[in-house]
């Protein structure tokens, strides 16, 4: 089993528990930028990065396929490439954090493929960040 750093040991074993909201609360940095593969501009402050990405948590890990395939770090720079599977459509993405000296994200950029994982994944974080906004 490869050895990762603190921080990004952190952030894979709070995918799989269920503290997940809390983990990704305390790994987030207050100034993290979030750049998604649907919206055109970056999605700034921690409050923002952390609704896409438990909107993102609902989506892509309901069905219990979603998996780090490839695991890349350098420095303070992972790379993560996963797989998932969604009503029978493959999707493959790109995770790219940036993480600070004290560990947390402060920059988490996310890449999706083929087109029909994007415009599938993009129908299903749209309808769960509505759900979100009026809850």
């Amino acid at each position: 089993m490869a050895h990762y750093s603190d921080h990004l040991s952190l952030w894979l074993s709070g995918l799989e528990g269920a503290d997940k909201y809390k983990v990704l609360n305390q790994i987030l940095a207050d100034d993290c930028v979030f750049y998604s593969p649907v919206m055109h501009t970056p999605q700034k402050g921690k409050q923002l990065t952390f609704l896409y990405l438990a909107s993102a948590f609902t989506v892509l890990l309901k069905e219990g396929k979603f998996r780090y395939c490839r695991i890349l770090e350098q420095g303070h720079d992972a790379v993560l490439e996963f797989e998932t599977e969604i009503d029978g459509i493959h999707i493959n993405g790109v995770d790219m954090m940036t993480f600070n000296k004290a560990g947390q994200i402060t920059e988490f950029k996310v890449m999706l493929r083929p087109l029909k994982a994007l415009e599938k994944v993009r129908a299903l974080m749209m309808a769960e960040l509505e759900a979100a906004k009026s809850a």
